[in-house]
């Protein structure tokens, strides 16, 4: 089996409570919000980079590794798959804006894991669904997508 690496970029570390978002124009990490006492993200949060999703931002990722990582921290990632959903905005407008779900290449930990168990699924799903309520945002799942067919929906743009 040939493994296809994702650059992932880290913007939020698991165990934060603090979420940051990368600025392409300062080129910095910037503090975008504090979530309320006892919610932290579960994994490592960020971006594949080189992408653009529906929303216009880079499509999201978590990374689920026994290492801790730390804001602008590019890890080199294969996908256990993606949480399909659509996010209805403030302004009321719906777009795709999935979840895709990896582990680093370089992990001894999660080596063999080829798959992410339907109760971690479902926790993640509701850990976004109260997220982006938080927002004035609705986080809205579709259903789980197994890491081939999530690879295929990933586009490059051409070099």
């Amino acid at each position: 089996m040939i493994i296809k690496e994702l650059p992932v970029v880290i913007e939020t570390p698991r165990g934060s409570s603090e979420k940051y978002d990368f600025d392409p124009i300062s080129k910095f990490f910037v503090l975008n919000k504090i979530l309320p006492a006892g919610m932290v993200f579960p994994y490592d949060f960020g971006f594949i980079l080189g992408t653009k999703g529906e929303d216009g931002d880079p499509l999201d990722a978590l990374v689920i590794s026994e290492f801790k990582s730390f804001p602008g921290c590019l890890i080199k990632c294969r996908l256990l798959g993606a949480i399909k959903a659509q996010q209805r905005e403030k302004d009321g407008t719906v777009v795709r804006n999935d979840r895709y779900i990896a582990v680093p290449v370089m992990s001894k930990a999660y080596k063999g894991v080829d798959a992410i168990s339907t109760q971690a699924i479902k926790e993640l799903e509701h850990f976004f669904i109260s997220y982006n309520e938080l927002e004035g945002k609705e986080f809205m799942p579709q259903g789980y997508i197994e890491a081939a067919p999530a690879y295929e929906q990933i586009k490059f743009p051409e070099k």
